[in-house]
């Protein structure tokens, strides 16, 4: 087992005046706490925090971040308290640990709800302090590394929300050994049989490639030195699975047809070095066109300097080259964690913040533009967008450069701008050309925004805006709009019903029970049906005006959708109690019982259910969602479309009828379409019972020889 001596050794490396007291207390009270837990390994509990401790020493972080790496469970497992925490060991170690913490006490109505708001949690404390992220990855590297000892059902939601949150985090942060490990580790357990196959495949030809790499590794070599060139160091190294996995499905290549299975990198000491050792690699081979990037000129979001080359180099084999000095490699292995530095006197590192400053704007920013998204899966599926995509670099008219999403769209940039720029905006000039608002920019365009006082944004912008920022605005606004709707027909409701005792709402306005109710956004509540203005008259009113009545009073709309539609065709759903619900299945989504899903109240139609994490539920309005369960006893199967990309070979077809075929499901329709590249795409819809029987569908067919991907589709033609 890890000794604590060998993380003092690793810390007195970069740190010799720490604080080790204050680690050794750590570690103490961590051993105490958790004195009698054992892992899923049979391992003492105290392996975990003590591993997680040494990765963030290997991170060469402070000591505070360090001992939050040992005491990162204490509140969560074991009996130990957050005021405890601040007791023994300070203010600031506190809100490390609690800014980790899960929320495990917090009843949440889904999984995914969960994660959401922990995500939420975690990137609020990490914009105060974002030593929280860099221990959580910690953490989430070595329970990855020991991920083994887990379910495979675990294994592989555990892999998945590494795959989509955690190692695309890591690489915003610009730490690439962590996001690279991550990455590899998830594809392990995500796709087993690719992965070994794959791992098998590059290890065959490894020997071969080896050579390969020597032989660039002695040109590049020869070429730097008779440039004069001096303090160099080169070196190759083959690119990780995952990213060659991602190739050979995004581009629908073989392994055997990719050539540019290595990196190889050049460090230098200085900026104008990069550029006369590019000059010298440029002079050995020629170039690719297109295929050179400036990183150094215009750094990553995440600080990321380096040039990128493709050559064409020996044997007409494709060679990419990174050219970066020293210290612009440490940033990108290490990323923010590489800007710790500690002062000769009082060994205190940088105040944290200083760099988050400086570096990491964008997370302050993010966590500017989300403040009104309630809804946890909606911040989720917002900050997915901003974090993991790739970016594009636009330039306005004066010569600033924006950055956004690739994929991002005219209206994207205007807000970006401005959020009254982007309500605004009826069109663009991109490159001197006029353009849509829908239109794609690239890197390098130049925008000039269009406006108009009297536009206003619509429903249809959300189906082609990419940033977080633009679909936030113009949610809101709807919302805002949807809401006016709605306390207008409350209001009118109101009145009518205060007519049907011969009295006005004019003349109640003052009284108690109105006036709280008012308050309390109630007209809006009206509006929507979710309450009914007879009740809340009968509240009002004196017995003796109640004893007028004329007529019915209306109910609530949503009373009147459950009276339609109660007791008619079983539907497998559950609202709010109330059982054989006629409801409809959204086709955005195609739910299957075991999703987690939620209702939604359309005036006039009933109810449709959606997934829960549904991009369309996302841009309705929260206040006409209705909570909704699956009916345990439903036996009811749901038509999924299954998209399948594999391999144009003899034989595919049959194979993947054959699991089909064996899991008694039944396929209702197919399309099947073949690539000159060797490739084919195969979509089915066909009835499934349950979710679970879905993913064991889903396992059986990556199981298949030549199956690249298999996903959820949302039409046939998908």
């Amino acid at each position: 087992m890890l000794r604590l001596n060998d993380i003092f050794e690793i810390i007195k490396s970069y740190h010799p005046q720490a604080d080790f007291d204050l680690i050794q207390k750590a570690y103490v009270y961590s051993a105490k706490v958790h004195a009698g837990q054992t892992r899923k390994s049979g391992e003492p509990y105290l392996s975990h925090p003590m591993a997680v401790a040494k990765i963030l020493a290997e991170l060469r972080l402070d000591e505070a971040s360090i001992c939050t790496g040992l005491l990162h469970d204490t509140v969560e497992d074991t009996l130990a308290t957050q005021e405890e925490i601040e007791q023994l060991f300070g203010k600031d170690i506190a809100l490390l640990v609690d800014g980790v913490t899960k929320l495990s006490q917090v009843k949440f109505k889904s999984t995914e709800e969960k994660l959401a708001e922990n995500f939420r949690k975690m990137l609020v404390a990490m914009s105060k302090d974002i030593r929280v992220l860099l221990v959580k990855l910690a953490d989430r590297l070595h329970n990855m590394r020991t991920l083994q000892y887990m379910r495979p059902e675990k294994q592989e939601l555990i892999a998945e929300e590494t795959l989509e949150i955690y190692a695309p985090l890591a690489n915003r942060l610009g730490m690439g050994w962590i996001k690279t490990e991550l990455e590899d580790l998830s594809f392990k357990y995500l796709r087993p049989a690719d992965y070994q196959d794959l791992k098998e495949k590059v290890g065959k030809t490894w020997h071969e490639r080896n050579r390969f790499i020597e032989e660039v590794l002695e040109d590049l070599r020869k070429a730097l030195t008779d440039a004069e060139m001096t303090g160099y160091d080169v070196s190759g190294r083959p690119k990780h699975l995952w990213s060659i996995y991602r190739k050979m499905v995004d581009k629908n290549m073989n392994f055997e047809d990719i050539h540019d299975l290595i990196a190889f990198r050049v460090s230098v000491g200085t900026i104008s070095q990069c550029y006369e050792a590019l000059g010298a690699i440029h002079t050995l081979w020629r170039p690719v066109p297109g295929k050179f990037k400036d990183y150094i000129a215009m750094p990553k979001p995440n600080g990321y300097r380096s040039l990128h080359t493709t050559l064409i180099g020996p044997k007409g084999e494709r060679v990419e080259i990174q050219i970066r000095t020293f210290d612009m490699h440490q940033v990108a292995e290490s990323g923010i964690a590489a800007h710790w530095k500690y002062k000769e006197h009082g060994g205190q590192p940088v105040e944290v913040n200083e760099v988050a400053d400086k570096g990491f704007v964008w997370l302050r920013q993010l966590m500017n533009w989300q403040q009104e998204l309630r809804d946890p899966n909606e911040f989720l599926d917002s900050v997915k967008v901003d974090l993991f995509s790739e970016e594009v670099y636009v330039f306005t008219p004066r010569g600033d450069v924006i950055e956004l999403p690739r994929g991002a769209t005219v209206l994207d940039f205007a807000f970006a701008i401005h959020s009254n720029v982007g309500m605004h905006c009826i069109s663009a000039r991109v490159n001197n050309q006029i353009a849509p608002l829908r239109q794609v920019l690239e890197s390098g365009d130049t925008c000039e925004v269009i406006t108009q006082k009297n536009q206003q944004p619509n429903r249809s912008w959300l189906e082609f805006v990419k940033t977080s920022r633009a679909r936030t605005r113009i949610r809101s606004h709807l919302r805002q709009q949807e809401r006016k709707r709605s306390e207008e027909l409350g209001r009118e409701l109101l009145e009518k019903e205060f007519r049907r005792y011969g009295t006005t709402l004019q003349k109640w306005l003052k009284e108690e029970h109105l006036v709280e109710f008012l308050k309390h956004d109630g007209l809006a509540s009206l509006g929507y049906g979710k309450t009914d203005a007879k009740t809340l008259v009968q509240k009002v009113l004196p017995k003796e005006l109640l004893k007028s009545q004329v007529g019915e009073a209306p109910k609530s709309r949503f009373g009147q959708i459950i009276d339609r539609l109660s007791g008619k065709n079983y539907s497998g759903i559950t609202v709010e109690g109330v059982e054989q619900v006629l409801v409809h299945y959204a086709r955005c989504c195609m739910p299957v019982k075991g999703d987690p899903v939620i209702g939604f109240v359309t005036r006039g139609r009933g109810m449709t259910i959606h997934r829960r994490n549904c991009p369309r539920i996302l841009e309705l309005d929260a206040e006409r969602r209705i909570e909704v369960n699956w009916d345990e006893g439903s036996t009811l199967r749901r038509p999924v479309f299954i998209k399948i990309t594999t391999d144009d070979r003899e034989g595919m077809l049959a194979e993947i009828s054959s699991v089909f075929s064996k899991m008694n499901v039944n396929i209702s329709e197919a399309n099947c379409r073949t690539y000159g590249d060797g490739h084919a795409v195969n979509t089915f819809k066909c009835g499934i019972a349950d979710l679970s029987q879905l993913k064991h569908i889903f396992r059986a067919l990556e199981a298949i020889k030549g199956v690249y991907s298999v996903e959820r589709a949302r039409s046939i033609l998908s």
